[in-house]
């Protein structure tokens, strides 16, 4: 996962549901078991208690160990690249705040950090702005999940794929929660040229949480492995259409990681030329090589 929290979605009838929509920033590390890990069993089993049916941390915890070292070392264990205190927003479906929902986060929380949200779609909104702005350019570039951030003109871009995903997440009837700690309404603005420095002033120091980390689609990409591209820029474009909302860096990032065939991509600084073309505004510095 990357320093945005993962938005649980606390389902009606009962049935716990936990959902990972992206894992920036999870690496392998060699080792035992952590204390979170090693508690992680007793909570499970303390679930079955809040609903009939319970997948909750359990799956999300188990997806971060298909990162695994093999050989003398054998299995990994997660690591956590960000300093962020909250892993986990937990809520309803229709907002309330109920018991059940609270208990879940106290049951999660030996997992990473959780927290109560009564807006859970805002909060997937969120985490799907954060995954469009890091994954594909990362898969592209091969920055990290801090150089994303750091360097002038992947961020330049960033900011601009943010405010289109902001905007879709509006049409289709939903607040979407701050990026990165910082207000939405700002993406938008800097997209239109209002306060674009000093936003990406704030983007820079964000990533200061960062210690290292690659997005997952990057990790796909080097493996040689089919991206989520279309789940995730392209679910973007898709509803953006639907909806009459403009989605152009979104359909360019699309086109140009769709350019490539399954394995064929090679991550490099200058993949994201065609994208820095579409920029309305010039941004000074040069891509880290």
């Amino acid at each position: 996962m990357d320093d945005s929290p993962i938005a649980l979605p606390h389902r009606s009838r009962h049935r716990i549901v936990a959902q990972m929509v992206g894992d920036d920033g999870v690496e392998a590390a060699d080792g035992g078991k952590s204390g979170r890990q090693g508690r992680l069993g007793a909570r499970a089993r303390d679930a079955a208690r809040v609903g009939s049916r319970a997948s909750i941390a359990q799956r999300a915890f188990e997806a971060v160990h298909e990162r695994e070292q093999v050989g003398d070392k054998g299995l990994g264990h997660a690591m956590r690249t960000d300093t962020g205190k909250v892993g986990f927003k937990i809520g309803e479906l229709d907002g309330r705040d109920t018991p059940r929902a609270r208990e879940l986060v106290r049951i999660v929380d030996d997992v990473a950090g959780a927290a109560l949200t009564t807006n859970l779609f805002g909060e997937r909104w969120s985490k799907l702005t954060v995954n469009c702005m890091a994954n594909p350019l990362a898969g592209l570039s091969g920055l990290g999940s801090a150089e994303i951030r750091t360097d002038p003109r992947s961020r330049r871009i960033a900011v601009h794929v943010a405010a289109e995903v902001i905007r879709v997440g509006r049409a289709a009837g939903f607040e979407v929660e701050p990026i990165f700690g910082i207000p939405t309404q700002r993406f938008v603005d800097a997209a239109a040229g209002r306060g674009i420095d000093e936003l990406e002033a704030d983007m820079a120091a964000s990533a200061q949480s960062l210690s290292g980390g690659r997005p997952s689609l990057l990790q796909d990409v080097m493996r040689g492995r089919r991206t989520e591209i279309e789940e995730l820029n392209g679910f973007v474009v898709r509803t953006g259409h639907e909806l009459g909302v403009a989605t152009p860096m979104n359909e360019a990032v699309v086109r140009e990681v769709q350019r490539h065939a399954v394995g064929l991509l090679r991550p490099e600084p200058k993949n994201l030329e065609p994208l820095t073309a579409l920029l309305a505004q010039p941004v000074g510095g040069s891509l880290s090589t």
